[in-house]
């Protein structure tokens, strides 16, 4: 499993997720900061990378795509800053782990986490 990161995201975010063993690289070390969220997708694909992001879009882009790859990890909380929440975005990155080197979406707020399997369709929680 390893990470990209979409621009909305701190790069800081990159040192914690290798810290915690997870290969991660933000979008700016390797695109241009004018890429669109396409343009990301693909090149999370090709690469085998998932998408960590704030973006509703890359979502939106899973559905009308039909898309199996790459998997996506929104984190939909206000304070998106890895000194505050760091710990509960690994813990859910390591308890779905399989599930996003299958093909998943997870969506992570301040009251649940959910996956939806890839292609959407397939709904399940985790509590």
């Amino acid at each position: 499993m390893k990470i990209l990161l979409d621009m909305n995201m701190s790069p800081q975010w990159v040192d914690v997720l290798i810290g915690k063993g997870i290969p991660a690289t933000h979008w700016s070390s390797v695109g241009l900061s004018s890429a669109s969220d396409m343009e990301i997708m693909n090149f999370a694909k090709e690469n085998d990378f998932i998408v960590l992001t704030h973006d509703l879009d890359f979502g939106a882009i899973l559905f009308v795509t039909n898309g199996q790859k790459p998997s996506v990890v929104q984190l939909r909380i206000n304070d998106i800053y890895p000194e505050i929440d760091s710990d509960y975005l690994i813990s859910a990155l390591n308890a779905v782990k399989a599930e996003l080197e299958q093909g998943a979406l997870l969506v992570i707020d301040t009251k649940r986490t959910r996956i939806r399997i890839l292609p959407l369709g397939n709904d399940y929680e985790i509590i």
